[in-house]
C-alpha cells in the first residue's frame, strides 16, 4: 500500500509537470493552477510593447516552415534523484487547413495554391503514461484546437478540453477587435456557473500552442530576443524569449545544428509565479522543428524529446523520418 507522503508526492510533481507546460509554450497540461499560481482572470488589458515583432505584419505571401499534414510526437520523461528518465507523457501535434467562408480581405486570411482562403489549424493532444500514471493512479488528458489566421500570424480561436481522473473541464477563447473572451465550463456539472474573462490585447497574440508554431516563423539569432503575447485562461502575458546557444544534438533528424531558446515563462507577473526554466531546441533550418524542450523545477527536471516526425506526402523534399519505441 503506497503512504499518503507518497501519493502526495507523486501528486505533486505530476500536477506541477502538468501545469508547468501549459505556461511554458510546449504543452497544453493546466492539471493544477493552486500548485503554480492563484491568479483569477481579470479584465485588464496587457498590450505588446513597442518595438515588438508581434506588432509588425506578416507578408501574407510568406511561406510557413509547417506544412499542412506535418505531425510532431514527442516523449516527455521525468528524472530527480535517483529517478532518471521516467515517462510522463505522450505529446502529438498537428498541423491543417482549415477553408473559410469569408471573403479574404488584404492583411487577412491566406490563400491556398488554388487561390481559397483558409486558416490554419494546430492540434495538441497530451496523455499521461508510463511510472506516474500506474504509481500514482493518476490519468490526464488535455485537447487543445487553435485557430490561426495565417497572416498576420494571430490566433482567432482556441479551445480545451481538460481531464484529471474524474475532473473535467471545458474552455474556449474567441479573439475579435482586439477583445479576447474566455469561458470555461464544468461537463460534469452543468449547473455549475461558468468562469469567464473578457480581456482587451493589441497586435498579434498567440495561445499556449500557437506560440511554438510563431517562434518557427521567426528568424532566431544568439542573442535576439522576442517578444511574445500568450493568452491563457483569460488573460494575455508577455513572454520574452531570447535565442542564447548553438550547437550539434544527435536528433532523430540525426546530428544536427540546433538553437536553444529560454522562455521566461517564471517570476512576478509572469505565466507562473514561481522558479524554474525552461528551454525549447529548434533545429537551425528553414523548418525550425522542435526537436526538445526542457523544464527545470524545484520537483525534478522534464525532458521533453522528439520520437517521430510525419510530413506531408505530397511535399516530396521532405521525408517522413520516424523511430521505433525509446
Amino acid at each position: 500500500m503506497k503512504s499518503q507522503t507518497q501519493r502526495r508526492f507523486g501528486r505533486a510533481v505530476v500536477l506541477k509537470f502538468a501545469s508547468i507546460f501549459v505556461a511554458s509554450l510546449v504543452t497544453i497540461l493546466p492539471l493544477s493552477v493552486t500548485l503554480v499560481r492563484a491568479q483569477k482572470p481579470t479584465d485588464s488589458a496587457t498590450s505588446p510593447g513597442p518595438g515588438s515583432r508581434m506588432n509588425q505584419p506578416t507578408d501574407r505571401a510568406h511561406a510557413h516552415p509547417f506544412e499542412s499534414g506535418e505531425e510532431l510526437i514527442y516523449v516527455a520523461e521525468f528524472s530527480r534523484a535517483l529517478l532518471q528518465k521516467v515517462d510522463v507523457a505522450d505529446f502529438r501535434f498537428t498541423v491543417s487547413k482549415q477553408p473559410e467562408v469569408q471573403k479574404v480581405v488584404e492583411g487577412g486570411f491566406g490563400q491556398d495554391t488554388g487561390g481559397a482562403a483558409y486558416s490554419l489549424k494546430f492540434t495538441g493532444d497530451v496523455s499521461s503514461k508510463g511510472f506516474f500514471s500506474k504509481l500514482f493512479n493518476l490519468r490526464f488528458r488535455e485537447q487543445i484546437e487553435s485557430i490561426v489566421e495565417p497572416a498576420p500570424f494571430t490566433v482567432k480561436k482556441t479551445k480545451r478540453v481538460d481531464e484529471q481522473g474524474k475532473r473535467a473541464r471545458i474552455s474556449e477563447t474567441t479573439y475579435s477587435n482586439g477583445n479576447l473572451f474566455w469561458i470555461e465550463t464544468d461537463p460534469n456539472n452543468p449547473s455549475r456557473p461558468p468562469r469567464s474573462a473578457l480581456t482587451a490585447f493589441a497586435g498579434q497574440v498567440q495561445d499556449v500552442l500557437s506560440a511554438i508554431y510563431y517562434l518557427r516563423t521567426q528568424p532566431l539569432e544568439i542573442g535576439k530576443t522576442i517578444e511574445v503575447a500568450v493568452s491563457d485562461s483569460g488573460r494575455v502575458y508577455q513572454v520574452p524569449v531570447k535565442v542564447v546557444e548553438k550547437k550539434r544534438m544527435k536528433t532523430i533528424l540525426g546530428r544536427v545544428e540546433v538553437l536553444r531558446v529560454d522562455a521566461e515563462v517564471y517570476g512576478p507577473n509572469r505565466l507562473i509565479d514561481g522558479e524554474g526554466q525552461f528551454s525549447i531546441w529548434f533545429a537551425n533550418d528553414m523548418k525550425r522543428i522542435p526537436v526538445s524542450a526542457r523544464v527545470k523545477t524545484e520537483y525534478g527536471t522534464f525532458d521533453i524529446t522528439l520520437r517521430k516526425l510525419i510530413q506531408n506526402p505530397t511535399q516530396p523534399e521532405y521525408l517522413t523520418r520516424a523511430t521505433n519505441g525509446h
